[in-house]
């Protein structure tokens, strides 16, 4: 009995906390066409490897970037 009425507090509670991190991922993306730059070792972080003599990243979440 008592799990019928936790059970929606806690839906209800998951739902409100997954609008507030859809929110706060769309808030921190980067501008569509806004070249970024990255450092060698946020590049190999995001599973790339960078390319020194080519300033770029290869591979991984960064692919393509330039490497700073």
């Amino acid at each position: 009995m008592r799990i019928r009425r936790i059970l929606p507090a806690v839906i209800a509670t998951a739902a409100l906390a997954g609008l507030g991190l859809t929110g706060a991922a769309s808030a921190t993306a980067p501008v569509q066409g806004a070249p970024t730059t990255v450092t060698p070792s946020q590049c190999r972080e995001g599973g790339g490897m960078p390319d020194l003599a080519a300033n770029v990243c290869n591979g991984g979440m960064h692919n393509g970037e330039m490497v700073d």
